[in-house]
């Protein structure tokens, strides 16, 4: 029996524009699948999957799922129709969109059948088999949210480059929010390259705007500045909204979250649907937004970034 986790994962900044070149600032958060993976007397692989979940997310990324799974098997080296295995799924990650769900599920079984089948991968080639999973959900992911389910912690990271950690002081609380809509990324992300096919000047300053804004945030992350960290994720979701990935519900809650106090907040992830963030360094303020995240009947999850692998 073999036992692998992948953590959820929060994008601080730089979500979209990672794709094309951008820096993103990830972290992983204190929340994880759990993958089992066992030997079986039938042929094929079969899946019990045990996460909670949105409702309709498990039903609505079945078919990426089984795609997903057939990838990594075949990353790993192991030929789908020949192998003998049941993969079950656990842990206290949420399957939302917007939470790294799929990437966190990728890692976990890639760690699972390297457990089990005695492959002894490394982080960096469980991170390779786990970009292959992401394909099904994704199309072509960036690889930001693999890369932060493997590793953990707070992280740079620029598409194609060796990620750079990022030291703060100590872990941050922040509260995400559920809107309860599965989104559909990888028509996110297709609608993203249409707009900036079609509208390149407006596209090309956006970008460029996202792009020195992470470098801004890196800077106040690392000065422990949460008060500019908050600043620079509202104008980040400006940025978002500007081409076209947020919705009425994130809307929503972004502007909730700073009404009661959120130094920042901003859609994470994907967009139009999925999860927000907002920035609540210590317990009571935290508790303060979660609580009226809740009241307008939307979950709200607890917990920090920063926090060592």
């Amino acid at each position: 029996m073999g036992f692998g986790t992948g953590f959820g994962k929060v994008i601080l900044f730089g979500e979209h524009f990672v794709i094309y070149g951008a820096p993103s600032i990830v972290s992983a958060i204190d929340k994880a699948t759990i993958a089992i993976v066992e030997r079986s007397k039938e042929p094929g692989w079969a899946l019990e999957d045990n996460r909670p979940a949105t409702p309709r997310y498990k039903e609505e990324k079945l078919e990426q799922q089984k795609d997903s799974i057939d990838r990594i098997l075949k990353a790993a080296g192991i030929q789908p129709s020949k192998t003998s295995i049941k993969i079950t799924f656990g842990g206290d990650l949420v399957a939302a969109s917007g939470i790294g769900a799929s990437a966190a599920s990728c890692v976990a079984i890639a760690r699972a059948l390297s457990d089990e089948l005695g492959l002894n991968f490394s982080d960096e080639r469980i991170n390779e088999i786990a970009y292959e999973g992401e394909r099904a959900y994704h199309g072509t992911p960036s690889g930001v949210d693999n890369t932060a389910a493997t590793y953990g912690g707070l992280i740079w990271f620029v598409r194609g480059k060796p990620i750079e950690r990022i030291e703060v002081k100590g872990p941050i609380e922040v509260v995400m929010g559920n809107t309860g809509i599965v989104a559909d990324t990888a028509a996110v992300v297709a609608g993203v390259r249409e707009r900036r096919e079609k509208y390149p000047a407006k596209y090309d300053k956006i970008f460029k705007e996202a792009e020195e804004l992470a470098h801004e945030a890196r800077k106040a992350l690392e000065n422990f500045d949460l008060k500019k960290v908050g600043k620079l994720m509202n104008e980040n979701h400006k940025l978002l909204q500007s081409i076209e990935v947020s919705c009425r519900e994130l809307d929503f809650l972004v502007e909730l979250a700073r009404d009661h106090g959120a130094l920042g907040a901003k859609l994470t992830g994907g967009g139009r649907g999925g999860n927000m963030v907002a920035l609540t360094p210590g317990k009571d303020l935290q508790e303060k937004v979660a609580r009226a995240i809740e009241r307008e009947g939307f979950e709200a999850l607890r917990t920090k970034v920063g926090v060592s692998a």
